[in-house]
């Protein structure tokens, strides 16, 4: 298939799944605006399954032109195709890859669900693959782009739960700790959450001296996997 022969199948394969008391729902529950096809995740994850088999075999350059179609159309869904099939490259992705992802942040995301998942999968498995790219998220925290801030906690979090990078997350959660969008207080909450069950005593450490000024909502969410002792000391008025 063409690019555009590959857009229209998977739109028609999206259209043939719509539910519209699904998408209603969806719509509801999300504080942000989306646009909507209205097709359950499981359907959107078979989707691009198949699409895979056709986008594997496609050089980059012809590849990232289909993605770029699927962002553009601004539906959730077909970023979610976009999300799920890059995630079959994850072990090839690099630098290349990290400044496809972070044009997808600066130029389509206006979700958690969309920034999540760019975050959490593609950006993760880029400094996994290539740690040094690490050093670029401390400017993402200065970002008007309340999403490109989440981003640069959020795209840490394999490398919480692999304790991995500590002191780089920590750094991150530095800088946005802080920071007046509830969206990026529950990510570094998130994070540290995660950071904590291979790093406890690391995480205490650092949110013990900010607990009397730092969110509520980060310190919450960061206890929420604490044993009662370091849960108190952190939530500690």
């Amino acid at each position: 298939m063409t690019v555009a022969e590959l857009l229209a199948h998977v739109r028609s394969e999206l259209a043939a799944r719509v539910d519209p008391v699904y998408r209603e729902g969806a719509r509801n529950f999300s504080r942000e605006a989306l646009d909507l096809w209205g097709v359950r995740a499981p359907d959107v994850r078979q989707i691009a399954r198949a699409a895979y088999h056709e986008v594997k075999a496609w050089p980059p350059d012809q590849r990232d032109e289909f993605m770029d179609g699927l962002w553009k159309s601004g539906k959730l869904e077909e970023a979610g195709v976009a999300i799920y099939v890059y995630r079959r490259f994850g072990k090839q992705c690099a630098a290349r890859e990290f400044r496809l992802f972070t044009s997808w942040v600066d130029r389509y995301v206006t979700n958690w669900a969309a920034c999540d998942g760019v975050s959490s999968w593609l950006l993760a498995a880029c400094l996994e693959n290539a740690p040094a790219l690490i050093r670029r998220l401390p400017a993402w925290t200065r970002s008007r782009n309340r999403w490109k801030r989440r981003a640069a906690i959020v795209s840490l979090l394999q490398e919480a739960k692999q304790g991995r990078h500590t002191a780089e997350i920590l750094e991150i959660a530095e800088r946005t700790l802080s920071d007046a969008d509830d969206m990026v207080q529950k990510g570094v909450g998130w994070v540290l959450k995660e950071t904590y069950p291979k790093k406890p005593r690391e995480v205490v450490a650092f949110l013990k001296p900010r607990a009397a000024t730092a969110p509520r909502l980060v310190l919450r969410i960061a206890a929420e996997k604490m044993t009662a002792r370091d849960r108190a000391a952190v939530l500690a008025k």
